[in-house]
């Protein structure tokens, strides 16, 4: 099993820590971006890291994975592959999260609910909340990157790879913004 510094070397070797002036899907500005993507398409990185996920609930009788679209579809896949159970994910349609493509979730199913990289939680709480309406039990959620320092509670079992704390800021309180940076955002929200 891989270390925290085994596990920091992937994210800083495939260029997935990045440094600037970030706007985060949860609204906030950084100056650091976690770009998983960049490690998630490398394959034998993403079974070494969501082995650790895989894992963590190996003995959770897990009956399905659901992650969000996008970044959790990879991360939903590999775990669902490790696990030996199906693998789905929800996508925003008008700005809710939703099933879609057919897809099914079981009542009394056992559900790990997986993401790549968290700041605030909200779209793993979406996630819950879809996987709770259809009748089925979040038995855990696991991350590929904790961006709130552990600080983000489920109300379940979390198993995050790599906890990190980095500095987020509301847009008018953004020391970037002030220096008069440019924010970009190069996560996967509003994407059509």
């Amino acid at each position: 099993m891989l270390d925290k510094d085994a596990v920091m070397n992937i994210f800083t070797g495939t260029g997935a820590v990045m440094r600037g002036h970030f706007l985060l899907t949860s609204g906030l500005h950084s100056d650091t971006y976690i770009q998983c993507a960049r490690v998630l398409q490398y394959p034998e990185h993403t079974a070494q890291l969501v082995a650790l996920i895989a894992s963590a609930f190996k003995d959770e009788r897990i009956d399905l994975v659901v992650g969000p679209a996008v970044g959790g579809i990879l991360v939903a896949y590999e775990a669902g592959r490790q696990l030996n159970v199906p693998a789905l994910f929800t996508e925003r349609e008008d700005g809710v999260m939703t099933l879609r493509r057919g897809f099914e979730i079981p009542a009394g199913a056992r559900v790990l609910v997986v993401e790549d990289v968290v700041t605030t939680g909200g779209s793993v709480v979406e996630v819950m909340n879809v996987v709770k309406e259809r009748g089925a039990q979040v038995a855990g959620v696991g991350l590929l990157v904790d961006r709130s320092g552990g600080s983000i509670d489920f109300g379940v079992r979390k198993k995050a790879v790599l906890t990190l704390d980095v500095k987020t800021y509301s847009p008018e309180d953004c020391p970037l913004c002030r220096r008069g940076m440019r924010a970009v955002k190069p996560g996967s929200r509003g994407l059509k």
